[in-house]
């Protein structure tokens, strides 16, 4: 297993207040669990942080396009800097958000250095954008469309790098079964695998499935994109936007684990979890313990 390097990105940017005067808590997810030792229980060296801008929409109206658009459009290659030099370093980076648009600094990062692919687990496509939406604003629902090319310039086309990642590229995991953008994502050719159709396939012999069609020449390798929300909200209710009809530890546990040891996997990034709706931490205890497990040597 290469070294494991621990990277702190706290940004916020792409979700919507939770109530009107205040900002997602989910900027505290990379110290909820740090408090559950997930450095040292992975047995990973430190990597620090990268700071995001203030959290502010402005006068930002519906319509506007992306908010907070031009803090992301500088955080992104920031963060982007900081897991290019891991990856070339040949180190693993697991990166502790933040909500979904962190995505995006590895996407841009991997771009940098060749084709890679996005295996996004996520209870949501995050794939909304200008041509299938008059609702454009949060970037945390719409990094997986901007990362492939689609949005507005300035986030999706940063230095001059569109597309991040190739529609072909991507492989998304843990949708709900009733998500609305699974027919434009099945004629753009996205695979897409549904909470049901794990449950029926299993999550051994889907990850087996998967790895198949990323672990090619064609390919330099692959991300991994973890949203806490890919779980239901009986096991996790701390996140911004808790759906039913989740997946449960068991199913998410061998799933993770098969793609985070494959030796194509590059990296990995935690998001969306939200300790201020965790008061007694159990949630965050069970994602670090799934995230923990999936790197344990056997």
């Amino acid at each position: 297993m290469r070294n494991i390097v621990v990277l702190d990105a706290p940004s916020n940017l792409g979700l919507r207040p939770p109530s009107p005067g205040t900002v997602p808590g989910c900027y505290k997810l990379a110290g909820a669990l740090r408090e559950q030792r997930i450095v040292q229980r992975v047995g990973a060296r430190e990597g620090g942080v990268v700071v995001p801008p203030r959290y502010d929409r402005g006068d930002w109206r519906e319509g506007d396009g992306v908010f907070n658009a031009a803090a992301l459009a500088r955080y992104t290659p920031v963060l982007a800097d900081r897991i290019e030099g891991l990856v070339r370093s040949g180190e693993l980076p697991l990166v502790l958000g933040g909500d979904c648009s962190i995505q995006l600094g590895a996407s841009l990062a991997l771009r940098r250095l060749g084709r890679y692919g996005l295996v996004s687990v996520d209870g949501s496509a995050d794939f909304r954008h200008p041509g299938n939406s008059d609702r454009v604003g949060a970037a945390a629902g719409e990094e997986v469309a901007i990362a492939t090319g689609r949005g507005q310039d300035d986030l999706a086309d940063l230095e001059g790098l569109r597309p991040y990642l190739r529609d072909e590229d991507v492989r998304l995991i843990g949708i709900r079964d009733y998500d609305e953008d699974r027919a434009e994502l099945a004629g753009l050719n996205i695979p897409v695998v549904t909470v049901g159709e794990l449950r029926e396939r299993g999550a051994g012999p889907l990850a087996a499935d998967v790895l198949a069609t990323l672990e090619t020449p064609v390919l330099d390798g692959f991300w991994v994109h973890l949203d806490a929300d890919v779980l239901d909200p009986s096991v996790m209710p701390a996140v911004d936007s808790p759906d039913d009809g989740g997946l449960l530890p068991g199913e998410l546990g061998p799933l993770l684990r098969a793609l985070v040891r494959s030796p194509r996997c590059t990296g990995l990034n935690i998001t969306v979890y939200d300790p201020d709706l965790d008061p007694d931490g159990t949630a965050g205890a069970l994602l670090t313990d799934l995230v923990v497990a999936a790197f344990a040597e056997e």
